[in-house]
């Protein structure tokens, strides 16, 4: 009896080399796994030691492509502005458009801004309004650190990462891999496809009911915070205090004097 195996993906010489794509594309020879979990590894600490003081945050979610002139990007500002204004960092992908918006807005009100970037192949630059910034090779390392760090996450309008990232905050609420933070999400024009596809998996019963209640749909920025207030600051008392890096360790210095912070 004889035995064939597939051959594995070769490929195009035209395709970008990101160290996802080489991940992702199959088994390689054992030492090249054990490079690329290093890698991942190297990426993982690199964020740890860069945003350890920075927090707490909230990690505000939106869409790259927003130009400066659209009605979301002051919109971002605004919500970055009052994110900032409640005490919390403000953490994005660090990238343009409605994360430079937020973060933009957090520097408006003398708040602390910070991001989360991720190499591309069309290279993604971290935005102008970022106070410190870790740039990840690995997606998955990217969304861990965007949710290590915060007690709150807010979605502006936004394509597939932006869906991807709001659809693992929930997931991760719902299956209680985290606390039971609160989540807004802002525009509710924008929004409603999305509540109405939510509305028929409660229907098929692939969700609950009570999964409904994980977010906050709404216009009013407002009234996002004080939802972001009792459910955060309020539920799990969160408080600053001043944390002193260890220069022996070769910690990086809070983003400003009293800045660094803990629950």
């Amino acid at each position: 009896m004889t035995t064939t195996a597939i051959a594995p993906l070769t490929r195009h010489p035209a395709a970008a080399e990101t160290e996802d794509r080489i991940l992702l594309e199959g088994p390689h020879s054992r030492i090249k796994e054990l490079w690329l979990v290093l890698r991942a590894v190297r990426d993982f600490i690199a964020g740890f030691r860069t945003l350890h003081f920075v927090g707490p945050c909230v990690t505000i979610f939106g869409s790259a492509r927003y130009p400066e002139t659209h009605p979301y990007y002051g919109l971002g500002r605004q919500v970055g502005a009052a994110v900032a204004r409640l005490g919390f960092t403000v953490m994005t992908g660090g990238g343009s458009g409605l994360m430079e918006a937020a973060n933009r807005g957090a520097r408006d009100a003398g708040g602390r801004s910070v991001g989360c970037n991720i190499q591309l192949p069309q290279e993604q630059a971290p935005n102008r309004y970022l106070d410190r910034w870790v740039t990840s090779r690995h997606f998955f390392v990217r969304k861990v650190l965007l949710f290590k760090y915060s007690y709150a996450f807010v979605a502006l309008p936004g394509g597939l990462g932006t869906l991807d990232e709001l659809s693992e905050a929930l997931t991760l609420i719902q299956t209680r891999k985290v606390e039971n933070f609160p989540v807004v999400l802002i525009g509710t024009d924008y929004w409603r496809p999305f509540r109405e596809m939510l509305n028929r998996m409660v229907a098929e019963r692939t969700i609950s009911p009570e999964d409904l209640d994980l977010m906050v749909v709404t216009d009013d920025v407002s009234l996002a915070m004080a939802h972001i207030q009792r459910h955060a600051i309020d539920r799990f008392g969160l408080r600053r205090v001043v944390i002193t890096p260890c220069p022996l360790l070769g910690e990086p210095r809070s983003l400003r004097p009293g800045a660094a912070a803990e629950a």
